[in-house]
């Protein structure tokens, strides 16, 4: 199992835009085989409010690959991207593969 750890840098002032997104993206990112573990937004309680991250799992890097290639060609998934991008709301974004660490 590996998990693709998105991390945004957003704009604290257009947290609605970036809430509008992930909720967007919910259904497009499980429709291209991607298992969400969850995305977290910032709250103002403790830590940075300018980041969030969103974590989702594929059995092997085969189905990452796979899933970049049919997400990329999902109309909603389009959609939701440019919405986010014209909202100026993700300042940057990185991403990674990490891999869990399970107790044996």
């Amino acid at each position: 199992m590996i998990t693709l750890a998105i991390r945004y840098a957003i704009d604290p002032n257009r947290l609605a835009d970036v809430r509008e997104y992930v909720v967007a993206e919910l259904n497009p990112i499980r429709k291209s085989g991607g298992k969400i573990v969850g995305y977290f937004l910032p709250t103002e309680f403790a830590g940075p409010t300018n980041e969030a991250l969103g974590l989702i799992e594929f059995t092997n890097l085969a189905e990452y690959e796979k899933y970049r290639k049919t997400l990329a060609e999902n109309p909603d998934h389009k959609r939701a991207a440019s919405r986010l991008e014209e909202s100026g709301a993700v300042l940057s974004m990185s991403r990674s593969l990490i891999a869990r660490v399970e107790d044996e």
